[in-house]
């Protein structure tokens, strides 16, 4: 059984899965926030065998919960209706930034690499990232107080 990650959006909404020791974080997909996204989110839950889902919880720079705090608790408690899984939040303070940022340094991309980079940022992909980056923070805070 696995773990879902989920970076929640307004547009888009980033998934993670944990490996199958659920100890490991990694970027999945991205969904469009849309009228099929529990859809897409019940087949990938089936395929995947999910047992807990963890949901990104957004908070200002002063660690507050934000604007889209309140949209992120209906999409959870949507999620709890329609899959009655075990649900987690874990604060996503700047994980966005931090998936843009990942293993690059700008000085050293060669222009066909940045091209890439601006593609992966403009086509999601950072949302995956930042996924897996809450489902690791979940998972490394879970496991070291399991030890």
């Amino acid at each position: 059984m696995r773990i879902l990650g989920i970076d929640y959006g307004t547009k888009r909404i980033g998934l993670a899965l944990t490996d199958e020791n659920n100890r490991l974080a990694f970027p999945k997909e991205i969904l469009v926030n849309d009228s099929n996204t529990f859809k897409k989110l019940e087949q990938i839950i089936k395929e995947e065998q999910i047992s807990e889902i963890v949901v990104g919880e957004s908070v200002d720079f002063s660690g507050k919960l934000n604007a889209l705090s309140a949209r992120i608790e209906v999409f959870i408690l949507e999620l709890e209706e329609k899959f009655r899984l075990p649900i987690h939040k874990q604060k996503e303070f700047l994980t966005s930034v931090e998936a843009r940022k990942s293993g690059v340094n700008k000085k050293s991309l060669s222009p066909s690499q940045a091209h890439s980079k601006i593609k992966q940022i403009k086509s999601g992909r950072i949302d995956a990232q930042a996924a897996a980056l809450i489902l690791q923070r979940y998972l490394d805070k879970k496991n070291l107080s399991s030890n």
